[in-house]
């Protein structure tokens, strides 16, 4: 499966750790969000984009597995990429990395899209198809 990717960096804020000074676990969900949004806006498939079509795209399923931890004032980089698939459905990946370059966190979201009633698509939206094929991920 063809994939498209892009990395994009945050600095972890005070209100995002803990009393020892590292990122509450629960955080780290939000850090993928913030990978979405930017990956989003670099490659014009973003939240805004999706809702001028009629359609919002929530989370059925999501995933994060944590290896180390980020601390407060790190600035690290998330490594976002979208995995095509045939289905009506957005598939993310992520890595986190600390300012070190060490990988901190890995994770996964898969997303669907409903129309502004809250129904479920079960077929792919044109604007997702011609998305696709303007990033090369399908032929015309």
């Amino acid at each position: 499966m063809k994939k498209i990717s892009y990395t994009s960096e945050i600095r972890v804020r005070f209100n995002e750790t803990d009393p020892l000074g590292i990122v509450w676990h629960g955080n780290y969900i939000t850090y993928f969000e913030d990978g979405r949004e930017a990956f989003g806006m670099s490659h014009g498939i973003s939240y805004l984009d999706v809702k001028s079509q009629g359609y919002a795209t929530p989370i059925v399923k999501s995933t994060c597995e944590h290896k180390l931890p980020l601390k407060y004032g790190d600035i690290a980089s998330i490594e976002t990429t979208f995995i095509d698939s045939p289905a009506a459905k957005m598939i993310f990946v992520y890595k986190i990395f600390n300012p070190q370059g060490a990988l901190v966190c890995t994770g996964e979201t898969i997303q669907v899209f409903t129309n502004n009633e809250g129904e479920l698509s079960l077929t792919t939206p044109q604007f997702f198809k011609d998305w696709k094929q303007s990033v090369g991920l399908i032929e015309a």
